[in-house]
C-alpha cells in the first residue's frame, strides 16, 4: 500500500440522531436500507468523493459499530477515518466531530448520514465553491410543492417559492471560519450554514441533488430501498402494474370534490384530506406499481400538513416521488361507482385535470350499481384505478 497524502478536506459524518420518526427501533443511521445501514451507504458516497479526512459521530455505545463499517467502506484508506460520540444535541456533535480534524486541515464539510445516497459530485461542488470563494456554501434544490403560511389549520396566506431553496448537505466551510463560527454561537441552529450566517458571514449555493434526500421517515427509508433495489435486465422495459382502490362518504362540511374538480350543490366527502375517492385511489395505484408504499405512507392521518389538501396536490407529489425514483407514470384507468354526482357531462373535464396533475393520461369511467351497496344506497363513493408505470434508469 502507497504512502495516503495527508488531506486538506475533512468530512464531518454526523449520525448521532435517535431517529425517533423512523420508528425503526435502533439509531437511524444503523437502520439497514438494504444489506448496508444507512450509516454505509453515506460513507461509501464519502469513500468516493474527495480525499479527505473523515469523522464520523455517533451515540455513545456504537462506535464499534461505526467503526466497522467505515473499515468496511474505506478499506485500505481506513486509517483516514476517526470515530467520535456526538452531543445530545445537532451543533454538539457537530463540536465533538471539529474537535477531532487533523492540523492540516483547511477546509470541512458537514454531512448528516441520514442524506445517504449523496452523490459524490455534490461533495466535489462544494469543496470547489469553498475553495473559490471562502464562503460557507450549501447545496441546495428549488421548491416544487406550493407553499401556504399557516395558524393551526388555518391558511393565512400563499408563500412566494420563487426565492426559497431547499438546504441540503454537505455544507461547507473554510475551517478557520468554521471554528470562529463555533466558538462565538449563542444559541443552537438547525444547520451549520445558519450557525455561520449568524456570525455575519456570507453563504453561497451550489446545486444539489434529487438522491440527496435526508431520510427521516419510514416513507423515506422506503423511497431509499426502492431506489437501491435491483433491476433484472431483462424485465426493466416492462410495465408496473398497481391497483388502487378508495371509499369515501358523503357528510363532508365542504363542497364535494371529486376526480380534481368541484360539484356545485352536492354533499362533500368526508376524509383527513378532500375526500376525493377518484384522486386517491389513483395515487395507491401508482404508488403501488412505483413499490412506494400507499396513500397512507406519504398522506396519512400523522401527516397534518395535508389536512383538507385537495387530492389534485397527492397527484403532483406522487408524480414527482415517482420521477424521484426514475420511474415514469405510463398510463391511469379509474372506474368511479356512485349515484351522484352525474359524472358524463364533465367526463372530459375531469380527465383533463388529471391528467394534467399526474403528467399521465388518465380515463375516467362511472358506473352506478343497480341500488346495491352503500354506492347504490347513495352514502359514498367508490373509486379503482389501475396504473402502468416504467423504469426509465
Amino acid at each position: 500500500m502507497g504512502i495516503i497524502p495527508v488531506p486538506r478536506v475533512a468530512v464531518v459524518v454526523v449520525a448521532a440522531g435517535s431517529g425517533t420518526r423512523l420508528s425503526a427501533g435502533a439509531p437511524k443511521a444503523f437502520v439497514g436500507i438494504d444489506d448496508r445501514s444507512v450509516l454505509r451507504h453515506a460513507l461509501d458516497g464519502v469513500a468516493r468523493a474527495p480525499l479527505a479526512q473523515v469523522v464520523v459521530v455517533v451515540p455513545a455505545g456504537r462506535e464499534g459499530d461505526a467503526r466497522t463499517e467505515a473499515d468496511a467502506a474505506f478499506g485500505d484508506r481506513s486509517e483516514l477515518v476517526t470515530v467520535v460520540v456526538g452531543g445530545d444535541t445537532r451543533q454538539r456533535s457537530v463540536a465533538a466531530g471539529l474537535r477531532a480534524l487533523w492540523a492540516d486541515v483547511e477546509t470541512v464539510l458537514i454531512h448528516d448520514a441520514a442524506r445517504a445516497l449523496t452523490p459524490p459530485a455534490v461533495f466535489e461542488r462544494v469543496i470547489a465553491e469553498v475553495e473559490r470563494t471562502g464562503a460557507g456554501v450549501v447545496p441546495a434544490r428549488p421548491v416544487v410543492d406550493t407553499l401556504k403560511r399557516v395558524a393551526g389549520a388555518d391558511v393565512e396566506a400563499a408563500v412566494d417559492r420563487a426565492p426559497l431553496v431547499a438546504a441540503q448537505t454537505p455544507q461547507g466551510f473554510p475551517r478557520a471560519l468554521l471554528d470562529r463560527a463555533y466558538a462565538d454561537a449563542t444559541a443552537d441552529y438547525t444547520d451549520d450554514t445558519a450557525l455561520v450566517a449568524a456570525s455575519g458571514h456570507p453563504i453561497r449555493t451550489v446545486d444539489g441533488d434529487d438522491l440527496s434526500f435526508k431520510i427521516t421517515t419510514p416513507a423515506d427509508l422506503e423511497r431509499a430501498r426502492h431506489l437501491l433495489r435491483p433491476i433484472a435486465p431483462a424485465a426493466s422495459a416492462l410495465p408496473l402494474v398497481g391497483i388502487g382502490t378508495d371509499v369515501h362518504a358523503f357528510g363532508g362540511d365542504g363542497p364535494l370534490r371529486l376526480a380534481g374538480l368541484e360539484w356545485p350543490r352536492e354533499t362533500g366527502l368526508r376524509g383527513h384530506s378532500d375526500g376525493d375517492a377518484v384522486a386517491h385511489a389513483i395515487v395507491d395505484a401508482v404508488l403501488a406499481a412505483a413499490g412506494l408504499g400507499d396513500i397512507g405512507t406519504h398522506f396519512g392521518v400523522d401527516r397534518p400538513e395535508y389536512a383538507g389538501a385537495a387530492g389534485i396536490v397527492f397527484l403532483q407529489r406522487v408524480r414527482q416521488l415517482v420521477a424521484e425514483a426514475g420511474l415514469a407514470i405510463g398510463n391511469v384507468s379509474v372506474q368511479v361507482q356512485a349515484n351522484r354526482p352525474r359524472f358524463a357531462p364533465r367526463r372530459a373535464e375531469a380527465e383533463g385535470v388529471l391528467t394534467a396533475a399526474l403528467g399521465a393520461p388518465v380515463s375516467v369511467a362511472a358506473t352506478t350499481t343497480d341500488g346495491l351497496g352503500f354506492t347504490g344506497a347513495g352514502e359514498g363513493v367508490s373509486a379503482t384505478a389501475v396504473a402502468l408505470v416504467y423504469r426509465i434508469r
